[in-house]
């Protein structure tokens, strides 16, 4: 009897565990939301996180991925790796601008229209999608209100008026390339395109209703929960044509961080973090090369040269900058062995003015501080003060190697034969000559040097002999 039970009991135990497993497999394999969460400026290292976060959901076969977004915008390049990854997708990507107070500016525009739904939590905005944000100053963007009244640039019939001009050719290409994207993607996902072109030339904004009303998203969702049960149902095309029905009730919610490769990326391709690189690199170089042997200096200075350099493959850098900052570090350099005063300001002009023009990019959280630039001019500054000072202070201090260096010391006579001898002096012994004739011990006083023999006279009687050695 005691057996029947036990058996039972272990029975029993089996199927409750197989009962509570089967749905949490089933809800890991066909119902799993993974949610990739972009906040700050859009750069290089977001992209390897969205790229290597899209690529799990893949392998782990993710009902959905959700995007949410709280960005002022980012990098233009960085920005269209993002979109073309959220558009080769083999899961559907949910845009979702969140949580309240967010907003999806510039670049964070693009990608909203990329994603298969767009969703806004409600307080949040997008928009101001013009080029000079995402990526470099474009000076001559159209104006949205030429007429500056306030009213709607309408002609008497009510019918818009042509837009104006670019004032330029490489901003007319900008601004047409941008339009033409942005619209292709409205298109893509069938949404507003003509709005989607205001947000690029007038930079044009919308809050979650307003963008609901436009046709801008899908839907406003106050979480990721009331967002799941909303798409519930709904059929999307995702990479390759396939249309897919979403089921993502109570769908298991998993969020996705950046792997050490992404945070590490998002520290380096800092600009201003990558400057301090290439700063402390090739200095440390430099002082490897003055001090041959010292090995510290030039394996931190080659790794942190080598970091500072990868990241500004990475970011938009111009490369002129760089020559000039080359230029101003090198006439620093030959400052501190030849100081000229002209060499050594020349090399802080061009140093200070290859860092001010070496990220060409008005990006939002890309560009480069003007207090590291300032503060690291006034270091270079006192570099230069300091060794001009040490140069002074080395004329006006008396000689210490060489002939010079001899005249006027102590020395005492160790043996002497009519006009010649040898004595002990500067702590050692030298041969000697001299016009008079000495005595063994006794102090005399050097007056010159001549092929290394030391010519000698009598002391002057105020000297005491204590101080011969």
């Amino acid at each position: 009897m005691q057996t029947v039970k036990t058996t039972l009991v272990a029975a029993i135990t089996v199927v409750a565990l197989m009962a509570s497993l089967l749905p949490v497999t089933a809800r890991e394999k066909d119902s799993l939301a993974l949610t990739i969460s972009i906040d700050g400026a859009i750069g290089p290292a977001t992209a390897a996180y969205v790229k290597d976060a899209l690529a799990k959901a893949a392998e782990r076969h993710a009902e959905i991925v959700i995007l949410r977004l709280n960005t002022p915008g980012g990098l233009a390049t960085s920005m269209r790796e993002i979109i073309a990854d959220v558009l080769a997708s083999p899961v559907p990507v949910i845009g979702y601008v969140a949580p309240s107070g967010a907003h999806a500016a510039s670049a964070g525009t693009y990608i909203l229209y990329a994603t298969h739904i767009a969703a806004m939590a409600p307080g949040t905005n997008l928009g101001a999608a013009t080029p000079v944000q995402i990526g470099g100053a474009l000076p001559g963007l159209p104006d949205s209100n030429p007429d500056k009244t306030g009213k709607d640039n309408k002609d008497s019939d009510g019918q818009p008026k042509s837009e104006p001009k670019p004032k330029d050719a490489m901003t007319a290409k900008a601004t047409n390339d941008a339009v033409a994207f942005i619209r292709s993607l409205a298109e893509l996902r069938g949404r507003n395109a003509d709005w989607a072109e205001k947000a690029v030339r007038e930079a044009a904004t919308l809050s979650a209703n307003g963008s609901l009303q436009a046709n801008v998203i899908d839907l406003i969702a106050r979480s990721p929960s009331d967002l799941l049960n909303a798409v519930d149902g709904r059929v999307v095309e995702v990479a390759g044509g396939e249309m897919r029905q979403l089921a993502t009730k109570d769908a298991v919610q998993e969020a996705i961080d950046p792997g050490w490769i992404s945070r590490f990326l998002a520290v380096i391709t800092d600009p201003n973090v990558a400057f301090i690189l290439l700063m402390v690199g090739t200095y440390g170089v430099i002082f490897e090369f003055l001090s041959p042997g010292m090995v510290a200096p030039g394996v931190v200075g080659t790794i942190c040269l080598l970091l500072g350099l990868y990241a500004l493959n990475m970011l938009p850098t111009n490369y002129a900058g760089l020559g000039l900052m080359l230029v101003g570090i090198t006439l620093l350099a030959i400052e501190a062995f030849n100081p000229t005063v002209v060499i050594g300001l020349g090399g802080l002009v061009a140093f200070v003015l290859g860092a001010m023009m070496l990220f060409n990019v008005e990006a939002p959280g890309f560009q480069l501080s003007w207090f590291l630039i300032g503060a690291t001019a006034a270091i270079f500054t006192g570099l230069v003060l300091v060794v001009l000072g040490s140069l002074r202070r080395a004329r006006k201090s008396p000689v210490r190697a060489g002939a010079q260096a001899m005249r006027g010391l102590s020395a005492k006579v160790l043996d002497w034969t009519e006009n010649e001898g040898h004595v002990f002096a500067h702590g050692e012994r030298w041969r000697a000559r001299g016009a008079e004739t000495f005595t063994p011990g006794e102090t005399v006083e050097v007056a010159n040097i001549i092929d290394l023999t030391l010519v000698v006279r009598r002391r002057p009687a105020l000297i005491d002999k204590g101080d011969a050695r």
